[in-house]
């Protein structure tokens, strides 16, 4: 039996979206095939995103938040040591990075398209990711584990020196071999330089 308009929600909606655009891909994927993926009528999939593109910057949110999620759990970890959080809160963002990329090709590229369409979305994810790196080396200068003047302005260089784990411009260089032993380098060298 087709589901309803009264049991369609927006999670339903976002999951049959991500399941088409992993199909047709960005460029082919429409409301109407998100509809017929549901069994409902295009008209009750506006009713709960007004446009295509609010559809496509809501399943591009779903997916970055994802990775936010997670890291959030290593950020709200305050009985462990700054430093140890800080390891594992990078090397979390490069495997979720690595694992999106790799697992799921078709649907990594689809996600690229769909970022660069959603700057603002972008935007917000890099400012929540930045502002848990804050957190944790905020709570690591004021322990005594780290010293930095500006918690926020540390955050951001460490954001911005580790990119080529977790930009995916990068993604090809992902699977390089010794990329990992790379990754390990920097973060070593990253979290002396904040000690």
């Amino acid at each position: 039996m087709a589901p309803t308009s009264e049991t369609l929600t927006a999670e339903r909606i976002l999951e049959a979206t991500e399941e088409v655009l992993r199909r047709h891909g960005p460029a082919k994927a429409t409301v109407v095939d998100v509809a017929r993926a549901l069994g409902v009528s295009h008209g009750s999939v506006y009713r709960h995103f007004r446009t295509k593109a609010a559809l496509r910057e809501a399943v591009t949110k779903r997916w970055l938040d994802r990775t936010s999620e997670k890291l959030a759990r290593i950020v709200d970890a305050t009985d462990r040591d700054p430093a140890a959080r800080l390891r594992d809160w990078l090397t979390a963002l490069f495997e979720a990075k690595r694992h999106k990329a790799g697992d799921d090709p078709e649907l990594f590229a689809t996600y690229t398209v769909l970022t660069d369409e959603n700057g603002a979305v972008v935007g917000e994810h890099i400012a929540e990711l930045t502002a848990q790196l804050t957190r944790i080396i905020t709570e690591g200068a004021g322990s005594g584990t780290f010293t930095v003047p500006d918690p926020a302005v540390a955050a951001r260089a460490v954001f911005q020196a580790t990119g080529r784990f977790h930009d995916p411009c990068y993604a090809r260089e992902w699977t390089r071999p010794g990329v990992g032993e790379e990754f390990t380098a920097l973060v070593d060298l990253l979290v002396r330089g904040l000690s």
